[in-house]
């Protein structure tokens, strides 16, 4: 499973899901593109994401494995 975010924060949002080495991140110049983006990744069976955005400036990606925080 893989999840996908927003936020404003991307260095505080990586260290608070443990670093993940599969992190990718994206910049958005508008709030607009970056939850279409989020939205078309969440259409996929294999994304997931969590309760609430923090932004929307950033959006990632990661693996969820054991040692990953969601």
């Amino acid at each position: 499973m893989k999840y996908v975010g927003l936020t404003d924060d991307a260095a505080r949002r990586k260290e608070e899901h443990a670093n993940p080495r599969d992190w990718k991140q994206l910049t958005f110049p508008t709030e607009e593109e970056a939850r279409r983006w989020a939205k078309e990744l969440l259409e996929l069976p294999e994304y997931e994401t969590g309760a609430g955005d923090r932004g929307w400036r950033y959006g990632y990606t990661y693996t969820v494995r054991p040692w990953t925080r969601e």
